[in-house]
């Protein structure tokens, strides 16, 4: 009986080793700190997103105002002095058509052209420059105008076309460009390693990357112009726009990866995805988001990808100077990191001879 008994423990205990021993071997604590990352990167996303675009406040909206000296001061004022500060009067415009310059320089997102002969006054907007701002701008404006007991007439000057829903498809063809960027890099360190073994290795995966970017651009642009008719312009300058667009994500990628390993993937994810799109500027203009995401929405990729086509769609390509100069320094700065990671890898990999070997 007894023997009976230590057989049965033994095979129960030998049974619960076996368990977790398969735990063990299915989840290493390597992966579980992986894990631990993508939880990170999900509720970083809803923090991100939610936190981003849960309640949508106009703040500081800069306008033109267009009226004679005193006119143009009281009604500047009164503008300043809306609840919130929703808007910032402080340019002043000569005429309608000064300040039609403004808004199509990107100066400025509106202008209020007052009649002082009469009681009602036109508000210039462009609704190419994002539809929930251009509304925001109304309401605020229609408001400050009641309360002078004056009416308001509203004028779009640059409106998004027919085929780009509210303006926002720039952002969403910017959104595609991004994510193939990390995604071509993605599938270079699947294929061959998170971190390349060199620098020739590095420097190949790069001009992979710029082929795969240059289709990509080229691809991005046709379907959003002339196959879709959602993004107007100039199908040229789009392509090269969404190369470079797709370029500084994957090469950024790359270098994360070249530095962190697989880790640098989920940063990555993180600087684009989590932290660039809300930022962006394409659901919400960066009026109408809370300070965070207004301040380093324009430095990230995502929003320098979509200030940058608005411009060419409606603008003309002005006021993009400043994007593009963001979009080349994360493109020579992911190329630069990427390969001196690999540098310094390669330089290791010669020292270890058995890792020498392998490479070989």
């Amino acid at each position: 009986m007894f023997t009976q008994i230590g057989e049965r423990h033994s095979t129960e205990f030998g049974g619960r080793r076996g368990v977790l021993d398969d735990i063990a071997g299915a989840v290493t604590p390597r992966a579980a700190l992986l894990i631990l990352g993508v939880l990170a990167l999900q509720l970083g996303f809803i923090l991100s997103y939610v936190g981003a675009f849960h309640r949508p406040e106009p703040r500081d909206i800069p306008i033109a105002v267009v009226a004679p000296d005193e006119a143009g001061q009281r009604t500047a004022d009164r503008l300043a002095a809306l609840p919130g500060d929703p808007l910032d009067p402080g340019h002043r415009a000569d005429g309608e058509q000064e300040a039609r310059a403004a808004i199509e320089n990107r100066e400025v997102y509106g202008a209020l052209v007052v009649d002082p002969a009469g009681t009602t006054d036109t508000l210039l907007v462009a609704s190419a420059a994002g539809a929930p701002l251009a509304e925001a701008l109304r309401e605020a404006v229609a408001a400050a105008e009641r309360e002078a007991g004056r009416e308001l007439r509203v004028t779009d000057v640059v409106p998004a076309d027919r085929g780009d829903n509210r303006g926002l498809s720039p952002f969403y063809v910017v959104v595609g460009w991004c994510v193939g960027g990390y995604l071509c890099a993605a599938a270079l360190a699947v294929s061959a390693g998170a971190r390349p073994a060199g620098p020739l290795r590095a420097g190949l995966r790069l001009l992979v990357l710029a082929v795969y970017a240059l289709a990509g651009g080229v691809g991005g642009a046709v379907i959003a112009g002339p196959v879709l008719g959602a993004v107007p312009g100039g199908v040229l300058e789009l392509s090269l726009l969404g190369a470079l667009v797709v370029f500084a994500t994957g090469a950024a990628t790359l270098a994360l990866q070249g530095l962190f390993g697989v880790v640098g993937l989920g940063l990555a994810v993180l600087l684009v995805v989590v932290l660039g799109n809300p930022g962006a500027g394409g659901a919400s203009p960066g009026p109408l988001l809370p300070p965070f995401w207004r301040d380093i929405g324009p430095a990230l990729i995502p929003g320098a990808g979509t200030w940058s086509v608005r411009s060419l769609a409606y603008f003309d390509g002005r006021a993009m100077g400043g994007a593009l100069l963001v979009l080349a320094l994360w493109a020579a700065a992911g190329t630069l990191l990427t390969l001196v990671a690999a540098f310094f890898r390669g330089r290791a990999a010669d020292r270890d001879p058995l890792a020498a070997a392998f490479r070989r």
